[in-house]
């Protein structure tokens, strides 16, 4: 007798410019996966967040917090395997951490912001894999001007390694919540356009899917 799947979610972790996007979309397409994706087209905040970020940086991710929860909602109710372009756990760990440290957001704030965080994700779903997708400064920024975002093109550098520092330290943490985390540096990787870097996270995930509910935690 064939052994039912689990239902998974997976979620895609890293700063910016690292290619959780794409990544995201890939996988999707090969697992047949319901993706969510971070909502960046339309923001109304994220041009003017980077030319004030003291000013704006409260608002741009009470507005991010908003829409993640939406998406975990939608995830903690989905009956089948589906895969997110950055976890909730992200916005509070890493982005809101990380503007209270250097000043652009107040303390006042950051609690207030905390403390809704603490209560939303008390209804919602973890992730069964974090998939954290790693690279150097120096890479990002390639990434980031190729792509082409205007609002992106001016993002300090200083930024982005606080970004990556405090990723470093979330994910060293993520074990204490319960949460898997898979590491991938991209320095050397394209999964796009090769087949055998995007197959090795198939094959991990696929087996993962395999996995007896009697061994999830072994």
């Amino acid at each position: 007798m064939s052994k039912e799947k689990r239902k998974l979610f997976v979620a895609i972790a890293g700063n910016i410019g690292v290619g959780k996007t794409t990544l995201t979309r890939l996988l999707s397409d090969a697992l047949g996966w319901r993706a969510y994706y971070e909502k960046v087209i339309n923001n109304p905040y994220l041009d003017i967040f980077y030319e004030d970020m003291n000013r704006w940086s409260f608002h741009l991710q009470i507005y991010f917090l908003s829409n993640r929860f939406k998406s975990q909602k939608e995830i903690t109710q989905w009956p089948d395997s589906c895969i997110q372009d950055r976890s909730i756990y992200e916005d509070v760990e890493i982005f809101a951490r990380t503007l209270n440290d250097s000043g652009f957001m107040s303390d006042v704030d950051y609690e207030n912001y905390r403390e809704l965080f603490s209560t939303m994700i008390e209804y919602l779903r973890k992730p069964d894999l974090i998939i954290y997708l790693q690279a150097p400064i120096d890479k990002l920024i390639e990434r980031i001007l190729k792509r082409g975002r205007d609002y992106e093109q001016t993002i300090d550098p200083n930024y982005l390694k606080q970004l990556n520092d405090a990723y470093d330290r979330w994910i060293d943490e993520a074990g204490k919540i319960g949460l898997k985390v898979l590491k991938i540096n991209t320095i050397n990787k394209n999964f796009e356009d090769n087949k055998k870097d995007l197959d090795v996270i198939v094959k991990y995930i696929k087996e993962m899917e395999s996995q007896s509910w009697l061994n999830v935690d072994s």
